[in-house]
C-alpha cells in the first residue's frame, strides 16, 4: 500500500484524487455500494486510508463523488435545450456497457444502501429531474406533446423505460438501437418531433 507524503499546506495530489475515484468506481461496479469499503478503495488506489478520509470523510460522500466523476461532473441543474438533446444524452449512456453496469449498481443502492440513494437524489437527482420536466413542459407548449400531457408522467414513463432497457436488453446494443427504443417510447406518449400534435395548435 502506498503512503501519503503530502506535507502540511501542500496542494492535494491530482494523481491521488484520480486513483481514489478510479478505484472506487471499479469496486462499485464490481461489488456494489454495500460491498465497497474505504479500506478496499485505498488498497486498490495504492494510498493510505488516511489519504482517502482526508478527501472524503465517509463512504457515502466518496461514492457520490465517484458517480459524478463517472458521469463527467455534469452541472447540478443541467440546461437541456429540448427533447432531442435529452434523447441524445440518454442514448449515449444506455449504449455504453460500462455506464449500463454503473446504472444498475446505482439502482441496486436503493435497496442495498438507501443512505447513498437518498443523498445522491437530494444533492443531484431531484435538480436534474426538474430540468427534464421543464424540457417536457416546453415541448408541450410548442405542441410537440399533447396539450393534456403531464410532464411528471412523461418523465416517469421514459425513466421507467430506461430501467427496463437496462434490465432486459443486452449491454451490446448499438446507439441506433437505443435511440429507436427511446423514440418508440416517446411516440407512445404523443411526442411528435418537428411538428405540432394535430388538434393542439
Amino acid at each position: 500500500m502506498g503512503t501519503d507524503d503530502r506535507a502540511p499546506g501542500r496542494p492535494r495530489s491530482k494523481e491521488a484524487d484520480a486513483a481514489i475515484l478510479g478505484a472506487a468506481l471499479e469496486l462499485f461496479i464490481e461489488r456494489g455500494a454495500e460491498a465497497t469499503s474505504i479500506e478496499q478503495v485505498a488498497r486498490r488506489a495504492g494510498v493510505t486510508r488516511a489519504t482517502v478520509y482526508r478527501r472524503f470523510p465517509d463512504k457515502t460522500r466518496l461514492l457520490i463523488a465517484t458517480l459524478e466523476a463517472a458521469y463527467g461532473n455534469p452541472p447540478r441543474s443541467p440546461r437541456i435545450v429540448d427533447v432531442e438533446q435529452l434523447v441524445a444524452g440518454w442514448t449515449l449512456v444506455l449504449s455504453d456497457p460500462r455506464q449500463r453496469r454503473l446504472l444498475r449498481r446505482v439502482y441496486g443502492a436503493i435497496e442495498d444502501n438507501p443512505e447513498l440513494a437518498r443523498a445522491y437524489h437530494d444533492q443531484f437527482g431531484r435538480h436534474r429531474d426538474q430540468a427534464r420536466r421543464e424540457v417536457f413542459e416546453r415541448a408541450r407548449a410548442r405542441g410537440l406533446l399533447p396539450a393534456d400531457s403531464d410532464p411528471d408522467v412523461v418523465l416517469d414513463v421514459l425513466t421507467g423505460a430506461g430501467w427496463q432497457h437496462l434490465a432486459t436488453r443486452p449491454d451490446t446494443g448499438t446507439a441506433d438501437e437505443v435511440e429507436r427504443f427511446l423514440r418508440a417510447v416517446l411516440h407512445q406518449v404523443g411526442y411528435r418531433p418537428g411538428r405540432p400534435v394535430e388538434g393542439d395548435q
